[in-house]
């Protein structure tokens, strides 16, 4: 039973150790005590997002998973293979918290006035170490859901949100008019596209399957393009040619993918072309890779010109360049539609134990669509 009196309490980690060897675990840590600024979170949801996923399974081989211990403290193993444990290199034999973001209620504040005017209330919070039963936090850092939301409501309102919201602002800050992305049915992909309906901009949705395909228009899109299907490149050219996309957001990362956009919007940009030009169109092309669902090399075929780019793009860098009044007219924005643009759909809601089950992992570890955990740390095992 969770009590934030208590002196020690449960906290999910991970580590990588020198023999590369991964081991999960639910480690009994102390009870923080919060500052005078600080507030201290009975947490109560957090999702497993693909960027948590990193962290917690790094580079290990998810084929040699293996469990032991009990079903209150389960413990996970697996091996990284050899050719991966460089990349490894800084985090070996540390044992390191995992959990973006989350949600939960305010059971302890400390003595200033900003801290105390938290005490009971639903709460969410960015910044590590959410898959832990308590979560000690500034009180600045906090967001107070609005009323009558859940915590479940509000665990996934920074990290989706606000890169969905990131995205379309890259767009107009660089002088872009339209969109392509690439996980086009995912949770932030919905939001991407409930976004772009709302603000009246034009976005190309990239799928795999067929029913993320209905999925999708049947929430609205427009341009829907299925990219396990032989016409993908001439289908998403004549999207393109539509919308006037010139920018991409690209989750997968690795394979011909993002070489692939760079060429179709090259193509769109040369389809009304008066003469040729070895140099390419002058119409700038820009992809941005954001996420690694594959861990392959990024392959490329330069045939698109020579006026592009492709690069990584990461949340907090965004959030940092545009500041912090801009920033805060984007969370605020977030908490206005929360349980609409930004609401956020799990396939199950598990407690930290049953997140360290085989099953449990073969299921999230995919980072299938529709495959989406929601963790609550306060949830008995």
């Amino acid at each position: 039973m969770n009590d934030h009196n208590a002196t020690t309490m449960l906290q999910l980690r991970s580590l990588i150790k020198r023999n590369a060897e991964l081991i999960l675990s639910l480690d009994e840590v102390p009870m923080p005590e919060p500052g005078p600024q600080d507030v201290l979170v009975q947490m109560q949801a957090a999702p497993l997002n693909p960027s948590d996923l990193g962290l917690l399974f790094g580079a290990a081989d998810l084929s040699t998973l293996s469990a032991s211990g009990s079903s209150q403290r389960p413990v996970i193993r697996a091996t990284v293979p050899e050719k991966l444990m460089p990349g490894m290199a800084a985090r070996l034999e540390l044992s390191m918290p995992v959990g973006n973001e989350g949600a939960g209620l305010v059971v302890k504040a400390g003595a200033s006035p900003e801290a105390q005017a938290l005490l009971g209330k639903t709460v969410a919070l960015l910044g590590g170490g959410m898959y832990s039963q308590y979560r000690s936090i500034g009180a600045g850092q906090c967001l107070v859901l609005p009323a009558g939301s859940r915590a479940a409501d509000g665990a996934s309102c920074f990290v989706n949100p606000l890169t969905a919201l990131g995205m379309v602002q890259t767009m107009r800050l660089e002088g872009h008019s339209a969109l392509v992305h690439t996980v086009g049915a995912s949770n932030l992909g919905q939001m991407l596209n409930r976004i772009c309906l709302k603000d009246g901009i034009a976005l190309v949705n990239i799928v795999r399957t067929a029913e993320q395909e209905a999925l999708l228009r049947g929430q609205g899109a427009t341009w829907v393009c299925n990219s396990s299907l032989p016409g993908f490149m001439s289908e998403l050219t004549a999207a393109l040619v539509a919308t006037g996309a010139t920018l991409a957001f690209d989750a997968i990362g690795g394979g011909k993918l993002a070489g692939q956009l760079l060429s179709c919007i090259e193509a769109a940009a040369s389809r009304n072309a008066t003469g040729y030009s070895r140099y390419g169109s002058n119409t700038y092309k820009q992809v941005y890779i954001y996420g690694g669902l594959d861990r392959s090399p990024t392959e490329v075929t330069r045939n698109f010109g020579m006026t592009w780019g492709m690069g990584g793009w990461l949340l907090f860098p965004f959030l940092q360049k545009i500041g912090e009044v801009a920033a805060q007219r984007l969370r605020e924005r977030v908490l206005a539609e929360l349980k609409t643009t930004f609401a956020s759909n799990y396939a199950q809601e598990v407690s930290m134990a049953q997140a360290l089950t085989l099953d449990a992992i073969a299921v999230y570890g995919k980072q299938a669509t529709g495959a989406k955990y929601l963790l609550n740390p306060s949830q008995p095992a």
